[in-house]
């Protein structure tokens, strides 16, 4: 049976480069990269090597960039910092943001009683950049966390006019990249953030690594405590082999982008314009603005179908979701569609459709078929 794999906004396939980069460092880069032999030596050039290349591809300095396990800690690491080192009593996000961000500023909130406030946004999950003006205009230590790309829908938010507007009023800026680093290109030295955060497995990548750039001179202290290692931020031994194939990974992804860019673009035309022949009446949740490679498309289909589509379509060898992965296993609709859809709609079928550079327009035509035959 044929198989298309189109859930790629919830992880990707290896690059084979980057499969053959971390093969041969855990062959032969195997020392502690703590340690003082030449073992040891030889693993730290892997992993202060990598650094270098993924602050070089972002335009930042190497300090800049902390290794961590994935985008979940990252954003632990910077909110729970805010709070802790840089003293912030309120924090502004959206409540479309994913839940590594969502969960931790409740948790901040119950623990530390900061005050927490979400921006209001339009019908396709867009900040409104006035409401958030309007926020900041109260002067109180703030940190603003937005992501760059939504998880689910693709929404793009625009990170220059955020940023300036958390300069303007002297806030903080985090913002959660995860789904645009290594998909589109981010000057770090003319963005205006603070703080991004990224994972290693969203640009095809190994699982269980990711990093946080954290602005030189922001006074953010350890939240892991132990050894030296991070500059003292993140203790633990580095897992030199999946850091050198992150940075293998943004490195070619970076490399092919615009060749890459254009395959997907002109999939994701196809794929509308089939869904436009075989689902009339279909609806993109969040509008026709979106990322290059995500589509959420509500259905035309009946309720009854919701609870059963993806179970039908992973038998026909298709892996598509109704939301982020991180909510696998549940059949209620994301809180991300749940904030931004009427209420008729929320118990209609809706998939989140992602792309990669993998992709064939066959994949599309399997989806197709499978969706008709419902």
């Amino acid at each position: 049976m044929k198989k298309a794999y189109l859930d790629n906004a919830s992880t990707t396939a290896l690059r084979p480069e980057v499969i053959t980069e971390i093969t041969n460092v855990m062959h032969e880069q195997y020392g502690n990269p703590s340690s003082t032999h030449s073992f040891g030596r030889s693993a730290r050039v892997v992993v202060e090597t990598a650094r270098k290349s993924i602050a070089a591809l972002l335009n930042a300095e190497a300090r800049e960039i902390i290794f961590t396990s994935g985008g979940t800690e990252a954003d632990n690491f910077i909110l729970q910092g805010a709070v802790k080192d840089l003293k912030v009593k309120r924090i502004i996000t959206a409540k479309t943001e994913h839940h590594a961000v969502l969960t931790t500023v409740e948790a901040l909130q119950a623990q530390y009683g900061i005050r927490v406030d979400y921006v209001m946004f339009d019908r396709y999950g867009y900040p409104d950049m006035q409401n958030l003006g309007e926020l900041l205009q109260e002067e109180i230590p703030t940190l603003v966390s937005l992501m760059h790309v939504n998880n689910e829908t693709g929404v793009v938010f625009d990170l220059n006019t955020i940023g300036n507007l958390c300069s303007e009023y002297n806030a903080w800026f985090h913002s959660d990249t995860v789904q645009s680093v290594g998909k589109e290109l981010l000057d770090l030295n003319l963005l205006p953030v603070d703080f991004i955060t990224a994972s290693a497995h969203k640009f095809h990548g190994p699982k269980g690594v990711g990093f946080a750039y954290i602005r030189k001179g922001s006074g953010l202290k350890a939240m892991i405590y132990g050894g030296e290692q991070e500059k003292g931020l993140r203790a633990g031994t580095e897992a030199t082999h999946q850091i050198a194939g992150m940075a293998k990974a943004l490195e070619v992804s970076y490399k092919n982008l615009e060749q890459e860019k254009a395959h997907i673009t002109s999939l994701k035309e196809y794929l509308l314009q089939q869904l436009g022949s075989a689902m009339q009446g279909y609806k993109l949740n969040g509008g026709n603005n979106t990322f290059y490679n995500i589509v959420n498309v509500l259905l035309p289909l009946a309720e009854e179908v919701t609870a059963m589509i993806l179970f039908h379509l992973d038998m026909k060898g298709i892996a598509v979701s109704r939301g982020s992965a991180c909510q696998s296993g549940s059949v209620r609709p994301s809180h991300v569609l749940q904030e931004i859809l009427p209420q008729e709609e929320i118990k209609k079928p809706s998939l989140r459709i992602s792309l990669s550079h993998f992709n064939t327009k066959e994949d599309i035509d399997l989806l197709i078929s499978a969706l008709q035959s419902l």
